[in-house]
């Protein structure tokens, strides 16, 4: 397998990287090289009973979800100088016009 400009155009799209148009080739084959080499892991087959490696567990265990309040170093409260009802109180857009 071997891998071509586009796609790894659309990874650097998907992974929201920034490439240029002269480094899409030093990275293609950047990533034609890892592709191979990974390949080459699979050819390896049965050792000795140690059967084919499968990077990860079998089965990930999930947790259970749970939203907890972040634990900030300083309160927001404590950064603001007007704070009411738990929002940051700010001037009128247009009050500072004029001034300086």
């Amino acid at each position: 397998m071997s891998v071509t400009p586009e796609e790894v155009a659309r990874l650097a799209a998907l992974a929201e990287l920034a490439v240029k148009p002269e480094e899409l080739a030093a990275l293609t084959a950047q990533l034609d090289r890892i592709v191979g080499f990974v390949e080459q892991l699979g050819e390896l087959g049965d050792q000795e009973g140690a059967g084919r490696f499968v990077a990860g567990p079998d089965a990930a265990p999930l947790r259970e979800d749970v939203v907890r309040p972040a634990s900030l170093a300083i309160p927001p409260r404590d950064l603001a100088p007007e704070f009411d009802g738990g929002f940051f109180v700010v001037p009128k857009l247009g009050t500072l016009e004029g001034e300086g």
